[in-house]
């Protein structure tokens, strides 16, 4: 009888770099640290790559990819991007932010990474680690949330392997991250217009609130827009103010729980343990969550779409 799959975890050192740059241009999967999520990374422009991040995740084939590249430069070869788009990027790159821009006829990217839409998701991570593997590796990565589609995003290399341990080749540890939240999703509509598909850390291009860029659209244009995502799997209550009998309390401010966003009511610290926390209550022998309010200004309004998703 075979055994179980072992997924290797290397620290991210020299030689962990080295080997991750290896195991992915050999086409492999590796689970590598960004400053928002770990992000399961293969290359953009192999096919068969791409299809086991698809097989590995469960996730739909019409959900598309984030394309990870290590320059502007290299994403003017994927995407159309005129003096306004290009002079935008250079603002918020490296940086928490993907931006959807018409998809090059000629760009050279596996079909799936695009899910058959005419647009490409593109971003520079902010993560030493991240940029030297693309600089290295010369090839730009498709590299999704490292974690089975539907469930709780992984923002430390534990909570990779707890849906992912023998479907990744390699998870490259670099500690918690950053961030704790996946990136703003930005669709150029042209004319220096954007359009939010997806709240994340940064404010809008405007210095206005994230929500007031645009409606959510009707079909799915970029990763993270499914109705029900993030999910412990239990059922979730929003806005609860205590615990109900079963309930994994999942605290903000001063509203206490078994976990806490933050005591201090800290939006930034909320951010980086709202997946960990979320995973404190998958893990719970408690049946079902409750999460307290948390304010909806600045990175609060990515924080709730998340909680939403997961309460879906």
């Amino acid at each position: 009888m075979v055994g179980k799959k072992i997924t290797e975890v290397r620290q991210a050192d020299k030689a962990g770099v080295d080997y991750a740059v290896e195991v992915l241009r050999g086409g492999g999967l590796v689970a590598i640290p960004t400053e928002t999520v770990y992000g399961l990374a293969a290359r953009a422009d192999c096919d068969p790559a791409i299809a086991r991040i698809y097989a590995a995740k469960g996730r739909p084939s019409f959900n598309p990819l984030i394309v990870h590249v290590a320059s502007v430069e290299q994403a003017m070869d994927f995407a159309e991007m005129d003096e306004a788009v290009v002079a935008f990027a250079r603002k918020v790159w490296p940086g928490p932010v993907t931006l959807v821009l018409p998809r090059k006829a000629d760009a050279k990217l596996a079909a799936a990474v695009t899910a058959g839409l005419g647009s490409v998701a593109l971003r520079i991570p902010g993560h030493d680690i991240a940029r030297e593997i693309l600089m290295r590796l010369g090839i730009p990565l498709a590299a999704p949330s490292a974690n089975a589609s539907g469930f709780t995003s992984p923002t430390t290399p534990a909570h990779v392997l707890a849906t992912l341990e023998d479907k990744v080749d390699l998870v490259l540890d670099a500690g918690p991250c950053e961030r704790g939240v996946e990136s703003t999703i930005l669709k150029y509509l042209g004319e220096g217009q954007w359009q939010t598909l997806r709240a994340g850390p940064l404010a809008a291009p405007d210095g206005g609130s994230l929500a007031s860029i645009g409606e959510q659209p009707h079909q799915i244009e970029a990763p993270g827009q499914m109705a029900s995502h993030y999910s412990p799997g239990k059922p979730v209550r929003l806005a609860a103010l205590s615990p109900e009998p079963g309930e994994f309390m999942i605290g903000f401010g001063e509203v206490a729980g078994d976990c806490t966003l933050s005591a201090a009511g800290d939006l930034d610290e909320a951010a980086r343990q709202l997946y960990a926390c979320l995973h404190l209550a998958a893990a719970s022998a408690k049946p079902r969550v409750a999460i307290a309010p948390v304010p909806a200004t600045g990175i609060g309004v990515a924080i709730n779409d998340r909680l939403r998703r997961a309460a879906a």
